[in-house]
């Protein structure tokens, strides 16, 4: 009977090491984040990662039309036993780990893809012509759902739930707001999101509290005139000359009406009108962005912009209407991080990387429609490095050339995960212990 009792105890310590290996004890919160750093490394789970974001990046859909993504990202789940809500928002999945029961926090990724060409040659590229995951979002979803392996894994010891969401059409369509706009995040105390950043080591982290990206709005005019010969311009109206000083005029609002230490931007990036060399078009079509700090400011510069349009239109004759999109591309509001959440994250991440790498970002004039869960609830975003110094500098999101280092790919996840973890933990209510009356016994 003694090796039926020796191959017992075998199996007993092969098992406690197997489960040792998948789950942590969190009895000290600074090793959260290594541990999930740790696990998050592992080859099995690294290369879960890398299939996942290949294959969404083969496979790119633009907003709102993420049908394949999203059922791709069901199927993972399924996968990995967590319950989840879908549809969202059209396409969007909201996923739940934990307890079920409060408190709550959130993690988001975005899985919407761009419309432009893919030019890297490489064995996953683009199979749809005209559509690139340029910005990452691919990657996005992988390490979210690498979080959501490591948190189930460990869901035993979750303080709480945390709330996983999977979010269509970032780029412009603000399905963010779409998401605030089904209640999902009701009870939700915080939510976090990232975004990978070519331009900073990997291994490192920029963030900042309060103001961090603009508010962002989009414009197109149409101005029309009257067409005819170019060369016979008294007998027409020409759109091309009004939408030229429509230009010039619009660039003042910021250089003349705006504060200089308080920045704005309006930029006009289409201008479509006329084929021919000797024919003044019937009309002409600009359109462009504007950004600021503020919702302030960007109501006024919409205003403003409306303003200049049909009045320096008017002043050549011509007539003009401006389309700002209401519908289909919200105003986005700034990205301001949360003061205390701000604190959280350099624990967390310092922890975990180091605080030599956490660095200070300075505001950018790009906008993220995760404004819109923090004009709701306290929010944090930050970027992720991913330049690897041995190798040729990455391009920057928006470009045909834009790659992924996959070795972010579990920076990112167990930064999720022990955002959220932790979190939970240091969201449980202390114990109001009664004042004890001490007496000396005599």
């Amino acid at each position: 009977m003694a090796w039926v009792s020796l191959i017992f105890i075998l199996h007993v310590l092969t098992h406690l090491h197997l489960a040792s290996s998948s789950s942590l004890a969190f009895d000290d919160l600074s090793q959260i984040p290594i541990k999930f750093l740790n696990l998050a490394k592992e080859r099995h789970l690294v290369d879960w990662m890398v299939g996942i974001r290949r294959k969404i990046h083969e496979y790119p859909e633009l907003g709102f039309e993420e049908f394949e993504t999203s059922k791709f990202v069901r199927a993972q789940l399924d996968e990995l036993g967590i319950s989840y809500k879908y549809p969202v928002a059209v396409t969007g999945v909201i996923a739940y780990v934990g307890t079920g029961q409060s408190p709550f926090v959130a993690l988001r990724a975005d899985m919407d893809a761009l419309a432009m060409q893919e030019m890297v040659e490489w064995e996953h590229k683009s199979k749809i012509p005209g559509k690139m995951h340029a910005c990452g979002h691919d990657a996005h979803v992988a390490m979210l759902l690498g979080a959501a392996k490591l948190l189930q894994d460990n869901r035993q010891q979750l303080k709480g739930t945390v709330i996983l969401v999977f979010q269509p059409a970032e780029e412009g369509g603000g399905g963010a707001k779409k998401i605030v706009d089904a209640g999902i995040l009701e009870n939700v105390e915080a939510i976090f999101g990232l975004h990978v950043l070519p331009n900073i080591p990997i291994g490192q982290v920029a963030a900042r509290q309060g103001p961090l990206l603009a508010g962002s709005g989009f414009f197109e005019a149409v101005i029309s005139g009257k067409g005819g010969h170019a060369a016979l311009p008294q007998y027409s109206i020409d759109p091309i000359l009004a939408a030229s000083n429509v230009i010039v005029s619009l660039q003042h609002l910021v250089s003349r009406e705006a504060d200089p230490l308080d920045s704005q931007v309006v930029t006009v990036a289409k201008f479509q009108g006329g084929g021919a060399f000797n024919v003044i078009p019937d009309s002409v079509t600009i359109g462009g962005t504007f950004r600021a700090f503020s919702r302030e400011n960007l109501l006024q510069i919409r205003q403003r912009i409306e303003q200049v349009i049909t009045a320096q239109a008017a002043v050549q004759r011509c007539i003009a209407t401006v389309n700002f999109f209401e519908d289909t591309k919200p105003l986005f509001p700034p990205t301001i991080n949360d003061k205390n959440l701000h604190s959280y994250f350099e624990n967390v991440a310092g922890d975990m990387l180091g605080t030599n790498n956490l660095l200070d970002m300075k505001p950018l004039m790009g906008s993220e429609d995760f404004s819109f869960y923090q004009e709701v609830i306290p929010g944090y975003f930050f970027f992720i490095g991913m330049q690897n110094k041995s190798e040729l500098p990455l391009e920057n999101g928006h470009s045909p050339y834009f790659k992924i280092n996959e070795d972010v790919l579990p920076i990112g996840a167990a930064l999720h995960a022990s955002l959220a973890t932790r979190f939970l933990l240091q969201s449980q209510p202390k114990l109001d212990l009664p004042e004890k009356d001490y007496k000396d016994e005599l």
